[in-house]
């Protein structure tokens, strides 16, 4: 049995995902086209901030609180109609979390390159 390397499973997931720069997912957040979905634990958002506008769903909760049949999928907080986007602090949690709502069945999910990283030094405000 051979164990991949997290680099080699986040390089093959990049190939089978949506990748967006923080430009693009600004513009679909301005447009109302996505869900902007803050996947960082609590600790992280307390250190370093929050994006005004995205919902906030810890990793380890994401496929819970996506399950269709999950009170927070059905009281209407996330609109299924439009994309997920997806952002981490570096781009490796949202990419394989991506991959994970694919094999759900999700079709329109996508990850922001770079992470808050890159958020931080765009136009989105951090709050």
């Amino acid at each position: 049995m051979v164990i991949k390397s997290l680099q080699s499973l986040v390089n093959e997931t990049l190939k089978e995902i949506k990748t967006i720069n923080a430009d693009q997912a600004y513009k679909m957040v301005q447009d109302k086209n996505c869900n902007l979905i803050d996947i960082r634990e609590s600790n992280e958002l307390e250190n370093t901030g929050s994006v005004e506008g995205a919902s906030h769903i810890p990793r380890g909760m994401l496929e819970v609180y996506l399950d269709p049949n999950s009170p927070v999928f059905q009281n209407g907080q996330i609109d299924q109609k439009k994309e997920f986007v997806l952002f981490c602090a570096g781009g490796v949690r949202s990419a394989l979390a991506v991959k994970s709502l694919k094999d759900m069945g999700y079709q329109k999910v996508s990850h922001i390159d770079g992470g808050f990283g890159s958020i931080a030094s765009s136009k989105f405000k951090i709050i």
